[in-house]
């Protein structure tokens, strides 16, 4: 199946073409973030692999399936960026990452009260700005 994977950053590839070894699809890797703009970058593709900035409203998801695409594949475990309604009317299905490790949300978890205790979010953007100016 040739699968139109969004917002694709270089590190993402290797994973992906791993996993996939064993199903042989045609993965086309695209750094773009879909939306109405790049639908049209789809076409032929009976899939999406999606992620969280993608964008899939009405308009979005009515160009995919006019293409052809009837699966949308969610490298997520949230949902807002679509247009649900739209995609059952459409006929397509939406399919997401069930739940992420404990473990993984337990560091985050961490990772975070450390931000707000050493300050590393405003010291982040002072770095940046005196990089900038």
């Amino acid at each position: 199946m040739k699968i139109a994977v969004f917002s694709t950053p270089g590190y993402d590839i290797h994973f992906l073409d791993t996993a996939n070894k064993q199903f042989h699809h045609q993965l086309l890797y695209l750094r773009d973030n879909l939306s109405r703009a790049t639908a049209a970058l789809a076409a032929g593709c009976p899939a999406v692999c999606v992620f969280v900035d993608d964008i899939l409203d009405d308009p979005t998801l009515s160009q995919l399936a006019e293409q052809g695409t009837r699966l949308i594949a969610l490298r997520s475990a949230g949902f807002n960026n679509v247009d649900l309604p739209s995609a059952q009317k459409l006929n397509m299905t939406v399919a997401r990452v069930p739940s992420y490790a404990p473990d993984a949300i337990a560091e985050h978890a961490v990772a975070l009260m450390l931000t707000l205790n050493r300050n590393i979010h405003r010291a982040t953007t002072v770095c940046a700005i005196e990089i900038l100016t």
